[in-house]
């Protein structure tokens, strides 16, 4: 008898299964808030060299701002507005008469700071320490940074929670990110603002990957589909909630705070959650697992069944002789399957995760308010998780999967031809490509969970959020290369999701199939 039959027979889909995803609720709506915050934190406003010290005498002060604009700095290389970057090194009187004042062979770099619209953000960290012109790199770098740190932090509580449990870690996860995200909102520095925020990221790691297992391994064969969607709509309702929170918060440090504030309740509720049933066995814990088996019959009222199950059975079930091997991120790579497996799945993810936040962490790129934005990218996620659902019902992972990610592809494809001024179109196709590519993320998710054996499946998701934070690492940074031409970076996304799409072709099907329990499951020939 296997886990899943237990399951089975206490009900893998009740009260016990609902509570368990409502208490991790309050914990991972902190997620997507973190991890997009750099949309709002980072903002960069309209702004333009500060030019008070151009002030030469009476006729400089009875100018209008517009007109002290005009002969202070130059204009933009479209001629549409204000420099950003440039100024005059001395008042240019000439353009007062209305001459378009597009020469910058006058122009300096900005000598005494800049000024900022403040109309739609109070503060930034670009605002705060002017990461903008020569050092705009810098403020792309701060999602950087945070998610090399939740690079980091993946393998890390993978391997922990794997060996240590995914209760204990959970809570180790919610503390630690809890404590680097108030020092974040406090830092004096960019410099210190930076550590804080990759040790956030290496916390918030834990909370995004164990929970997902936690509850997958919790839930009956015919549930699963149903877990890994109703657990990604934690996503979109935290979206949701940024849009919220960063609309009525507009200053940076405060609005660290509000987001974070949940955990706050998360490590309060912590004290209901169980602990995997499923790793305790595995772990040869058989008391411990009966335990929660047992609490989980009596929620979900099947206590009758606990007359057949008892400690001795599951220790026959856990197959004891391997209770006491340790297995580590190294395991994925020793055989030959689950090797192949681990390679195809990490491809899979950093092209995942690469589209995801090409698309997510550019919402100022279609010409709509990015409030705007944010909510409507939020809200195409809930219509196509719901059809997610009935299509891994029917068709399976793998077809999904290859074909959200090929479709996200095809429309960063397309957009590459549609022209800046042609917003409504360019968003429209946006919108349609961020809806595939958060199909993509959630299919994934679960699909993952589902291809990895127990005792290494903390680290297999591990393992491959690290290579996904690799790809969200670098996709940032990737915006850059409009300097060199205007359409690699919608190019490079699109290549990249085209041929992860066409590397998971090489990972097995998982619908309506048992977890695994051992590597030799995997290893063992079909």
């Amino acid at each position: 008898m296997k886990f899943d039959s237990i399951l089975s027979d206490i009900n893998g889909f009740g009260k016990f299964q609902i509570h368990l995803v409502l208490i991790q609720i309050l914990s991972r709506i902190t997620v997507p808030c973190h991890f997009l915050l750099n949309n709002f934190m980072a903002a960069v406003p309209s702004h333009h060299c500060n030019i008070s010290a151009l002030d030469d005498g009476e006729l400089f002060q009875n100018l209008t701002l517009e007109q002290q604009l005009s002969v202070g700095v130059p204009f933009d290389a479209h001629g549409s507005s204000p420099s950003s970057c440039q100024m005059y090194s001395k008042p240019q009187y000439q353009y007062l008469s209305g001459f378009n004042s597009s020469n910058i062979t006058l122009a300096v770099e900005c000598q005494n700071g800049w000024v900022y619209d403040n109309s739609t953000f109070k503060s930034t960290i670009a605002t705060e320490w002017d990461l903008v012109c020569s050092r705009k790199g810098m403020n792309k770098a701060t999602a950087t940074i945070f998610f090399i740190g939740v690079m980091c932090g993946a393998p890390l509580f993978g391997f922990l929670s794997d060996r240590f449990g995914r209760r204990r870690l959970l809570l180790v996860s919610y503390i630690c990110s809890l404590t680097f995200a108030i020092l974040s909102a406090f830092s004096t520095s960019y410099v210190m603002f930076s550590i804080m925020r990759f040790f956030t990221g290496i916390s918030l790691a834990g909370i995004s990957i164990i929970s997902i297992v936690l509850n997958v391994e919790w839930f009956s064969i015919e549930h699963r589909t149903f877990s890994g969607i109703i657990i990604s709509l934690d996503w979109t309702i935290g979206n949701w909630l940024l849009v919220l929170l960063a609309y009525l918060v507009t200053d940076w440090r405060m609005l660290i705070l509000v987001v974070t504030s949940p955990l706050l309740l998360a490590i309060f509720a912590w004290r209901w959650l169980p602990e995997s049933a499923r790793w305790l066995m595995a772990r040869g814990r058989a008391d411990e697992a009966h335990y929660y088996i047992k609490k989980c019959a009596e929620m979900n009222n099947r206590a009758k069944c606990l007359s057949t199950i008892t400690p001795k059975t599951l220790l026959e079930v856990a197959e004891t002789e391997t209770r006491d091997k340790k297995y580590t991120i190294i395991n994925l790579f020793k055989t030959p399957r689950i090797r192949k497996l681990a390679i195809c799945s990490g491809i899979m993810w950093f092209g995942v995760a690469f589209t995801y936040y090409g698309i997510s962490l550019n919402i100022t790129g279609f010409g709509l308010n990015p409030y705007l934005t944010q909510f409507i990218f939020a809200s195409i996620e809930m219509p196509m998780k719901i059809g997610v659902y009935f299509f891994l019902e029917k068709i399976g992972r793998r077809p999904g999967e290859i074909l959200t990610l090929i479709m996200t592809g095809l429309c960063l494809f397309i957009n590459i031809f549609v022209t800046q001024d042609k917003w409504l179109v360019r968003t429209i196709v946006a919108v349609l490509g961020k809806a595939m590519s958060e199909a993509s993320f959630t299919i994934a998710f679960l699909y993952t969970a589902e291809l990895y054996p127990t005792v290494v499946r903390q680290n297999g998701l591990g393992y491959t959020s690290f290579v996904a934070r690799l790809g969200v690492s670098i996709s940032p940074l990737i915006a850059l290369l409009e300097d060199v031409w205007h359409l690699l970076p919608s190019v490079i996304y699109c290549t990249v999701a085209v041929t992860s799409g066409l590397v998971t072709l090489l990972l097995p099907e998982t619908l309506n199939r048992r977890l695994p329990e051992f590597i030799e499951d995997i290893e063992k020939p079909k």
